[in-house]
């Protein structure tokens, strides 16, 4: 069940449905990001996110899910793809996230990609 809810909030951030996303979200929500970024609203994720590309998206790998106690831990895994803000195409930038599930909502989101490896040579982000 929370492979499926961390599914479809990814898919929901893709679509930049917020207000529907934020319903899979805990009140003390955080994610953190390559660099030690730190965010704890979809708005400073969406703010940042301007400066690095104009859209992406995610293929989907594999998922595992792991009984955690009271928590569950959701790791997605796969590709991301978009358009940087030069208009050249993202392809298969390795990602992971992490998700932290409790009382069936989202705790906490950790995000490990190559993206900044990938930008770099365009001195983005």
């Amino acid at each position: 069940m929370s492979i499926e809810k961390a599914t479809e909030f990814l898919r929901l951030l893709e679509a930049r449905d917020l207000e529907r996303a934020k319903t899979f979200l805990a009140p003390e929500f955080e994610m953190t990001f390559p660099g030690s970024i730190n965010m704890s609203s979809l708005e400073e994720l969406i703010e940042w996110s301007k400066d690095r590309y104009t859209q992406v998206s995610k293929t989907f790998e594999e998922f595992d899910e792991v009984q955690d106690g009271d928590s569950v831990v959701v790791y997605s895994i796969g590709r991301l793809n978009g358009i940087a803000l030069d208009g050249s195409a993202i392809r298969d930038v390795r990602y992971i996230d992490r998700f932290l599930f409790e009382d069936s909502l989202i705790v906490k989101q950790e995000v490990w990609n190559d993206l900044a490896e990938f930008l770099r040579p365009l001195h983005i982000g």
